[in-house]
């Protein structure tokens, strides 16, 4: 018994040159046709490695440990594949796949004693039916468009909306700022009023004069013509700026 070497069962196919005629089936199409979750048809092709550790329990506790073996993991493969989608077998569940027929079909050889420890259950060629190929490399390419958009509307997204509220964080800050520039400055009138209001509370005619002279100080540096008038003046005639041949003609 090759306790050492390990050996491999193939499912749906065979390797051109094969010597052990108990590593393939004789009914391989009719082995990898399968059934999937969605009553979708697929051709399923598989390997599984295992090698043999205890000769014993291979040789005396089941009659035909290899095709036992073949049958165990047939059935797990078609529970499984029966259990997932198409797309599921296809595309993004071969690993998954793999893992959950190794270690079932490993339980079930470890159950009925075949003597046997299962290293590696590796998923080939796994398609639809040759007649509804086309449609489904159709609908392969239309999902893959639809990723692609998915992808491309993603990016933009990611690179708009983060500008986006960059430019409104940066908005609200300055609205921030200029608010409490407004309120500090509405605070500082405040103090500087009530400042004024004690010092006019005390010296009401003082206070009076003094924000006189200080209003006058501000404006009449702004102003272009200044008059001043006399308050012993009666009327407005003297003010009045007449040119010296008006006041000729007069005379």
């Amino acid at each position: 018994v090759p306790t050492k070497r390990q050996q491999k069962l193939e499912f749906g196919f065979a390797t051109p040159g094969y010597t052990n005629p108990d590593q393939v089936s004789g009914e391989p199409a009719l082995e990898k046709s399968m059934v999937t979750g969605d009553l979708n048809s697929a051709l399923v092709e598989w390997i599984v490695q295992y090698r043999i550790t205890d000769p014993e329990k291979y040789l005396f506790d089941v009659r035909d440990p290899e095709q036992t073996l073949r049958d165990l993991s047939e059935a797990v493969m078609r529970e499984v594949v029966g259990d997932r989608t198409v797309d599921e077998i296809i595309t993004i569940g071969r690993q998954e796949i793999e893992e959950t027929v190794l270690l079932r079909t490993s339980e079930l050889a470890e159950r009925y004693r075949l003597g046997v420890s299962i290293n590696q259950v590796q998923l080939k060629n796994v398609n639809p039916p040759e007649p509804v190929q086309p449609s489904f490399n159709e609908v392969n390419r239309a999902q893959q468009d639809r990723e692609n958009a998915i992808n491309l509307a993603n990016g933009e997204y990611n690179k708009v909306v983060p500008r986006t509220r960059g430019e409104a964080d940066q908005k609200i800050r300055a609205a921030e700022g200029y608010r409490f520039k407004r309120i500090n400055e509405a605070e500082g009138d405040v103090t500087a009023f009530n400042q004024v209001l004690a010092q006019y509370l005390k010296s009401p005619e003082v206070t009076r004069t003094r924000i006189y002279l200080e209003t006058l100080g501000d404006v009449l540096p702004q102003a272009r013509q200044q008059i001043i008038v006399d308050d012993t003046v009666q009327q407005i005639l003297p003010m009045l700026p007449f040119p010296s041949t008006a006041a000729g003609a007069s005379k």
